[in-house]
């Protein structure tokens, strides 16, 4: 089990919209974020004053389901930001929403700190996949001892670690299922394997439950086409067309080219079968018949008498 963690939230002036501050415990990094609507107060912040790395972050007009996010650093972030808040004509950039900015407690963060820093950020979100750089090509900056280094590649996971709680995920790697896992890995806790079947459809998937996640296995066949006229999960079908994830085999079937992780079992069976689905009752522990909703229920009741 995973060791757990401390972290400080401060809403600045008691809203839950306003700036908000983080900070890990024995971590010297100091995070601050804020909407674009309050940029005028988030630059009074003594924070943006320092040297660190910011993120922009706004909804990608051609894709709902990522945001668009500019990685950038600067020795006074507050002048910078103000810079970017221009309009686009004039050097600004317009598609941001909310900004982060992460800073140090202490002076020990360095321009060519965070220079290196920024080069990790961009190099991680593009490999992790779950937004849309602004940034051009990352600049690799390896002129830091390895001491350094080190200490960049640590203030690197914090930053990871922090971000998906104030609701910034484009950082979080997404979990392996064991199937995916090396030999002699611990991987994360998982559920049983889930089946789901249309027959009529040629329709056959197999999922499991990993750390919260629903993930559809590579392989799994879905149906062809969206067939409801309910557009709650269509967009996201769609999009894992257009991504590739979704794809047509040389025997016509439309197959999951890779593992997708989803939110929850219903979401993924929609994915699956085509139109809205309720997943709990879709899912089918492999080999027994068990709904999905009969094994949580078996946990919950086994969880309870431990307890």
């Amino acid at each position: 089990m995973s060791q757990g963690r401390s972290i400080r939230l401060f809403l600045v002036d008691g809203t839950p919209h306003g700036l908000l501050t983080a900070e890990i415990m024995n971590w010297t990094g100091h995070v601050l974020s804020g909407q674009r609507t309050k940029l005028s107060e988030l630059v009074k912040r003594p924070e943006c004053g320092r040297t660190g790395v910011y993120f922009l972050v706004g909804p990608d007009p051609d894709n709902g389901l990522r945001p668009l996010v500019y990685i950038g650093e600067s020795d006074d972030v507050g002048m910078r930001l103000k810079q970017h808040n221009r309009p686009e004509e004039k050097g600004g950039k317009d598609f941001w929403e909310k900004a982060c900015l992460v800073t140090s407690k202490d002076p020990n963060l360095t321009k060519a700190h965070v220079k290196y820093l920024e080069s990790l950020l961009i190099q991680s979100a593009g490999e992790v996949g779950r937004c849309k750089l602004v940034n051009g090509t990352a600049h690799e900056y390896i002129n830091l001892p390895e001491s350094d280094r080190a200490d960049m590649a640590f203030f690197l996971e914090q930053i990871r670690t922090i971000l998906p709680v104030l609701g910034f995920d484009f950082l979080s790697e997404q979990r392996k299922t064991p199937s995916n896992e090396g030999p002699g890995e611990g991987g994360p806790e998982s559920s049983p394997v889930f089946v789901m079947e249309i027959a009529s459809h040629g329709v056959k998937a197999r999922a499991q439950e990993v750390d919260g996640q629903f993930f559809v296995l590579s392989g799994s066949i879905a149906r062809e086409k969206w067939v409801s006229e309910h557009t709650s999960y269509r967009a996201l079908y769609e999009q894992l067309k257009a991504d590739g994830v979704l794809k047509v085999d040389e025997s016509g079937k439309t197959r999951f080219s890779a593992e997708q992780a989803f939110s929850s079992p219903s979401a993924a069976a929609a994915i699956v079968s085509g139109r809205p689905a309720n997943g709990r009752t879709s899912w089918c522990v492999e080999g027994s018949g068990q709904t999905y909703a009969a094994w949580q229920d078996q946990q919950v009741s086994a969880a309870a008498g431990e307890g």
